[in-house]
């Protein structure tokens, strides 16, 4: 069996409706939760980070941010969206988990391949042509990860928000590698 093969069968096209016998994603997601929850012991911690840090990295599936950091359960909030860019919400994360739940170190993960880099803002336009309205949050495209990493760097420290910015670190992570290279944000 390949690695990259789907762990569960793809849904049919139409749509199931209640009683139609056909399992969505979603279903087969709910059942694995329920023999997960099966086995499930209370960890017994609270939401602040052992290790006082937050990471911020693109939503690629292909990223096991866990995995790839050797973190546990517990050890760190992430912050995941397209492109693992800094936008206004990604720093209201960032600011309850800084204020609210002690957190004080910043990671941020950008990725070789990345689908942001195929993408323009003419995706909002072609989005509001599409549904008749036009989206209120930026596509954050970018076409060279290093400068958008930087760049994120930099967003988070000057956001008057976020008390702790004296350690936040960026870095590009090989889809095909594993490794991290971590970005100097004076380049």
């Amino acid at each position: 069996m390949s690695t990259n093969a789907p762990r569960f069968a793809q849904p049919a096209r139409s749509a199931p409706g209640p009683g139609t016998g056909i399992k969505t994603v979603t279903d087969r997601l709910v059942e694995s939760n329920r023999a997960y929850a099966a086995g499930f012991a209370d960890p017994g911690m609270d939401a602040r980070p052992v290790l006082q840090v937050a990471v911020v990295a693109c939503m690629d599936a292909r990223i096991d941010l866990h995995a790839a950091l050797g973190l546990e359960l517990g050890d760190c909030h992430t912050v995941r969206n397209a492109g693992g860019v800094v936008t206004d919400d990604t720093i209201r994360s960032l600011t309850i988990s800084q204020r609210a739940l002690g957190t004080r170190s910043v990671v941020l993960i950008h990725h070789t391949g990345c689908g942001l880099q195929t993408l323009t803002e003419d995706f909002r336009h072609e989005l509001e042509l599409e549904v008749g309205q036009r989206p209120a949050w930026a596509v954050e495209a970018f076409r060279d990860v290093d400068q958008d990493v930087r760049q994120s760097m930099q967003r988070v420290r000057t956001s008057p928000f976020l008390p702790h910015t004296d350690d936040v670190r960026g870095f590009v992570f090989d889809v095909t590698t594993g490794l991290l290279r971590e970005i100097d944000p004076r380049s």
